[in-house]
């Protein structure tokens, strides 16, 4: 009896759900993965000139637990192994190689810093060990084709030096511009985005440069060179703890530009209230993340998710600091990309899966920053929002912009 096509085209769709489950129930793993874990690494300066930052691991590890308390994911407990590197790209290589070489770590997750993640850039990828959402934004974590086992998340430095010389070319045209760097490729990108962004007018707008090194206990020497310029725009392209000391001292010097800071200092808590936030009026900056200090989100459905989150599992935290909004974000995106995998563990699907991103929106993001990435596009974040100080919190400026 010959078979109607109705009843041939429920075959083929039974078919392929039948094929479909059977791939969800046959899991496949690679070192870090198994029936009940998932083995997450990560290098942090929980010690040392950078430790402001060591609340991202702190704030992961905490909604880690919070993931594992609530089923893990798919049924499977995150094992989080955040390790110390001092901010040193030595110790960064030493801690890395232990955490997949001993401890079979399935992928690095969130490690700071361009001159440590780029120690271990090479041998990641020569391992094809996934190096996941780096916290930083230099340009060379986009490189699908060179290290397709390493990605970024947040907006480039590149990107964001452009988007403040877009800035000043429409506010302050005539501008005098200083910069001050850290003396390594974190502070390079910022500057040749800056200088790309100016294009031609470069060379006359920037009047003075001064470098620092991330161990030098002071930059009041160099602020001081700076302000010797006559400079009525300061690029302050620093650190934490840097950018607070610069903060200060051109206050306390009397010298008053408009001030643009980096993304990655731009916390009211770590950075702002140790310079004075009387001191930081009016600083500029762009940001991906509500503010934790703005009223605007007092209300905020994802906001208030965050601060009962913080409350339960982070007591601890400081809810003023912009880097626990930050190590929230990587952390949720992170279980997202892994839930994504379903039974697939190995390492090949979750680079696969975190390079499908389409307009993931994270609820502690502002509107209209959405995460995309592709095959050919490792850079999740493009957007951003600038804002400026007032005293309390940062207030927008403007829409949301990109490149």
């Amino acid at each position: 009896m010959k078979s109607s096509p109705f009843a041939t085209g429920l075959g083929a769709v039974a078919a392929l759900l039948f094929s479909s489950s059977t791939a969800w129930a046959q899991a496949r793993y690679d070192p870090g993965a198994s029936d009940s874990e998932i083995r997450i690494g990560q290098t942090l300066p929980y010690s040392g000139a950078a430790s402001s930052y060591a609340t991202f691991g702190r704030v992961e590890a905490a909604y880690f637990r919070k993931v594992n308390e609530e089923g893990g994911i798919n049924g499977r407990k995150v094992v989080f192994l955040s390790q110390d590197d001092g901010y040193s790209p030595p110790k960064n290589v030493e801690l890395t190689r232990r955490l997949v070489e001993q401890d079979q770590v399935l992928l690095m997750f969130g490690s700071l810093g361009t001159p440590q993640n780029t120690a271990v850039h090479a041998y990641l990828n020569a391992h094809k060990v996934p190096q996941l959402f780096v916290f930083s934004g230099a340009a060379k974590w986009n490189d699908p084709q060179g290290h397709p086992w390493t990605m970024g998340l947040q907006i480039n430095y590149q990107t964001e030096g452009k988007l403040y010389a877009k800035h000043v070319l429409q506010t302050r045209p005539n501008a005098k511009i200083a910069v001050l760097t850290q003396n390594d490729d974190f502070g390079r990108d910022y500057l040749k985005g800056l200088k790309d962004g100016l294009g031609e007018r470069a060379s006359t707008m920037i009047v003075a440069e001064a470098t620092y090194e991330a161990t030098d206990p002071t930059v009041d020497a160099q602020v001081i060179q700076l302000q010797g310029s006559g400079a009525d725009v300061f690029m302050n392209m620093s650190l934490p703890k840097t950018a607070s000391q610069a903060i200060r001292k051109a206050y306390d010097l009397g010298w008053r530009p408009t001030q643009y800071l980096t993304s990655v200092s731009a916390s009211v808590g770590s950075v702002l209230a140790p310079a004075g936030q009387e001191k930081s009026v009016g600083i500029l900056t762009g940001t991906a993340g509500k503010d934790p200090t703005d009223a605007r989100w007092a209300n905020d459905p994802g906001m208030n998710e965050w601060r009962a989150f913080m409350k339960k599992y982070y007591p601890e935290g400081d809810p003023t600091d912009g880097n626990n909004i930050s190590g929230y974000r990587a952390a949720v995106l992170m279980v997202h990309v892994l839930r994504q995998c379903g039974n697939d563990l190995t390492r090949e699907n979750v680079m696969r899966q975190a390079a499908s991103l389409h307009d993931f929106a994270v609820a502690i993001n502002l509107p209209g920053i959405l995460l995309n990435t592709s095959q050919t596009d490792f850079a999740p974040t493009k957007s951003m929002q600038l804002v400026r100080f007032d005293g309390k919190s940062w207030t927008p400026l403007g829409d949301v912009i990109g490149p």
